[in-house]
This record gives C-alpha cells, sequence and structure tokens, in this order.
C-alpha cells in the first residue's frame, strides 16, 4: 500500500484523514458513514492537509477504534481491518472500512443518543429516517434498479454534481414545478438509489 498515493487522493467519499482518534463517541460517526455508503479508509495519524504526523501510540489508538466498533455502532462493526505504514519514522494507522450488509448502523454520539450517518462528499452527514428505510434494502453490489430518468430528474442530478446539495425549494425553481410533483420527483430519485434525503436541518435537503 502506497501511503502517499493514498494521501494524494484527498478526502472524499471512501477517505478521511484523522490526526488521531480522541474518543468513541467521535469516530464512531465516520466508520458508520463510511460502513452506511461505499466503505472506505480512516488514516489516523494524517491531518486535515494530507500532512503526517504519525500517531503517539498505535496501541492506544487500536483501543479507541475498537471500543467504537464495538460498544459506540448499533449494530457492531466487525469487520474493520488495521495496518500500520511507517513514514519518516512516524506511525500511521489505516483502517479499512467495508461497505456493510448490515446496514443501517447508527453511532451513539451522546448517552442514549443513537444516529445514522451518511457520507457525502468528504463529510459524515446524519441521515433522515427515510434514508435509513432506504438503506435498509440498499446491500453492496445489490443496489436499487436503476430507472430511465427524464430531463426533470436529471436535472437534479447535474445540479448536484456542481453543488453539495438541492432543496426542494430549489428543485422547483430549476425545473419549474410545483411543490407536491418537486417533491414526488425527489422522493422517488430517493427510492431508486440516485440521491440521498436529509431532514435533520431547518431545512430537509437533498445530495448524491
Amino acid at each position: 500500500m502506497d501511503l502517499h498515493k493514498l494521501i494524494a487522493r484527498g478526502e472524499g467519499e471512501e477517505l478521511e484523514f484523522k490526526q488521531r482518534t480522541t474518543h468513541p463517541h467521535r469516530i464512531s460517526r465516520t466508520l458508520v458513514s463510511l460502513a452506511n455508503t461505499r466503505g472506505g479508509q480512516v488514516l489516523v495519524g494524517v491531518d486535515d492537509t494530507g500532512r503526517v504526523v504519525g500517531v503517539r501510540d498505535a496501541e492506544e489508538e487500536l483501543f479507541v477504534l475498537r471500543e467504537a466498533a464495538q460498544h459506540y455502532i448499533e449494530p457492531p462493526l466487525t469487520a474493520l481491518r488495521f495496518r500500520e505504514l511507517e513514514e519518516d519514522g512516524r506511525t500511521v494507522l489505516v483502517v479499512t472500512v467495508p461497505e456493510s450488509f448490515n446496514k443501517p448502523h447508527r453511532a451513539q454520539v451522546a448517552p442514549g443518543d443513537w444516529r445514522g450517518y451518511v457520507r457525502v462528499r468528504d463529510a459524515s452527514v446524519q441521515t433522515s429516517g427515510l434514508t435509513e428505510k432506504v438503506l435498509e434494502r440498499q446491500q453492496p453490489e445489490s443496489r436499487f434498479e436503476k430507472i430511465p430518468l427524464n430531463k426533470q430528474e436529471l436535472a437534479v442530478l447535474e445540479h448536484l454534481k456542481k453543488h453539495p446539495r438541492i432543496t426542494l425549494a430549489q428543485y422547483m425553481r430549476l425545473v419549474n414545478f410545483g411543490k407536491r410533483r418537486a417533491f414526488q420527483t425527489l422522493i422517488k430519485l430517493v427510492l431508486h438509489g440516485y440521491i440521498r434525503h436529509h431532514d435533520k436541518e431547518k431545512e430537509p435537503y437533498y445530495t448524491l
């Protein structure tokens, strides 16, 4: 495994940099988001700029990661893989998170508070109830059947290639639809796995 090539890819849907794992609460969100999406890797000992800073104690980091996977994630993640890489005397821990067959997973963010996350570009974004229902039916390599899309439906995907999110109001303006028709179109795209629905902020929005 070439650490430099991995870092050069930059953070994204399948790669996260962590200088260190400070607490199982925090890292559990990242692990859940990767497992609920397409899987990926976490590089512990690499800062946000891609600089290798190394970990002070690899065993301590492994303990926190295993605690998070077993006790701060429901259902637990049991298929994580760990590898230590050396770079100029610094140790980087590579954590591989496979896409899960047991979605949706939720992370414990506070005592008694469990929340689902998915990966949106380089961020872990909280899921909605609708997204979690979709995740229950999504398994690796057996995603929803894709359906032919019309011009107005394709407009959503084109918008999201250039922008991180779209709201119902923005979509209504984009294709000149009324509220009901626009909402039905967006939900159709969610249910067929084209986009994701998020409702944990003041205004619900959609992402790829």
